[in-house]
């Protein structure tokens, strides 16, 4: 009877979530078996959180499909360094694709079956940035309820991508290093020594030889790191790829929208060669996503497109939007507001805003400069200088 009761109890317990249970008397072999399951539950659970959170996320675009001489060379060095063990070390400026290249050096690896956590330095606050990194245990300090796996031991088989890691506090700084020399980890408030078999890849856009001289970022930790650098040139290095890179954007969008947009305007890829690309690909992918939303037809059209992409093309991009897959009165209609828009943006542009001068100019009345400013949700105050 007290057999039959103690399983009834033990059901009930597993009924009101209860992982596990040990019999009694206590056998060494037992608990260690239900320690490792409730471990591996713990393992699988964060796993399952971080991917939830990233499965919105989406990369622009295979980099490794490239016309450029420059990117070429960046491709070789990813397919020599990938089955390697070797730390690697991307610089670049912002936007210009170094995750998508680590996700590449991880997918070319014998740890492709494996994880690959990314860790965004940058994003987390500095008060959390070892327990996200490392774990904590129960209780480690204020709000640590229960024990928590970092991303390290996240990774542990696979591929860690720190990215902006010249952010990194100096304190986090010295554990970082004891990682990558020890090869293993402490989460915080504990004291078990947790071995790790990960492989490391960093990204940066500052310059970290001059944060070393400077002593904000710590020399032996720079030389751990930088065993294999790759410099990631900005889009505007690489224009040869344009095209294709646009083109994958817009697959992507067509999948995630439900659309049909295939291809750009051919002024808008004249544009495209011709603008310096301040904020590189991630620049190129909201724009493209702008106009994206913005597109009726299958072609993303110059008017979608702010002005100051066609200050260096020649060719009004009124003129240019004409596709000829609209019936005549639409297509009519469609360069009339084209005209119509960039007319006034030009006026305001010369006259600096100025409606007075611009009613002068055109002959348009003040008032209906008014309305087409609003139909066309322009802002005059982009284009006042001096002007009251």
């Amino acid at each position: 009877m007290a057999d039959r009761l103690h399983t009834q109890d033990c059901v009930l317990a597993i009924k009101l979530g209860i992982n596990n249970y040990i019999n009694y008397p206590l056998v060494v072999e037992e608990i260690q078996y239900v320690m490792d399951l409730i471990y591996k539950n713990i393992k699988n659970e964060a796993v399952i959180d971080y991917l939830d959170k990233k499965s919105f996320q989406t990369a622009p675009g295979d980099l490794l499909q490239s016309q450029s001489p420059s990117m070429q060379s960046i491709i070789e060095k990813i397919r020599a360094v990938a089955k390697t063990r070797s730390t690697v070390l991307l610089t670049g400026g912002s936007g210009t694709g170094k995750s998508v290249l680590a996700r590449k050096i991880h997918e070319l690896s014998n740890r492709e079956k494996n994880k690959f956590i990314s860790v965004h330095c940058g994003a987390i606050p500095e008060n959390l940035i070892e327990s996200e990194l490392f774990g904590h245990e129960k209780g480690s300090f204020t709000g640590a309820i229960k024990k928590k796996l970092g991303k390290f031991e996240l990774a542990d088989s696979g591929t860690i991508f720190l990215d902006e890691i010249g952010t990194l506090t100096e304190a986090t700084q010295i554990r970082l290093l004891q990682v990558l020399q020890e090869r293993f980890i402490q989460r915080v408030g504990g004291v078990e020594n947790i071995p790790i078999d990960i492989r490391v890849i960093a990204a940066t856009n500052s310059n970290l030889e001059y944060r070393v001289k400077k002593k904000t970022f710590r020399k032996d930790l720079y030389y751990r790191l930088n065993v294999f650098q790759i410099e990631v040139p900005p889009l505007s290095k690489r224009t040869e790829d344009l095209k294709e890179l646009s083109k994958s954007i817009l697959t992507r969008f067509n999948h995630l929208y439900r659309k049909n947009i295939n291809s750009l305007d051919s002024a808008v890829l004249e544009a495209f060669k011709l603008y310096s690309w301040p904020g590189n690909i991630r620049e190129l992918e909201n724009l493209i996503e702008r106009a994206y939303v913005l597109e009726k037809g299958n072609t993303l059209s110059a008017e979608h497109f702010p002005n100051d992409l066609f200050k260096e093309v020649n060719i009004p991009k009124s003129i240019l939007t004409l596709t000829g897959s609209l019936n005549l009165h639409d297509e009519r209609k469609k360069a009339l507001r084209s005209f119509e828009k960039n007319y006034i943006e030009v006026l305001l542009q010369k006259s600096n805003g100025c409606l007075k001068k611009a009613s002068t100019i055109s002959g348009v009345s003040v008032r209906q400069l008014h309305k087409f400013i609003a139909k066309y949700e322009i802002n005059r105050k982009e284009y006042i200088l001096n002007n009251p």
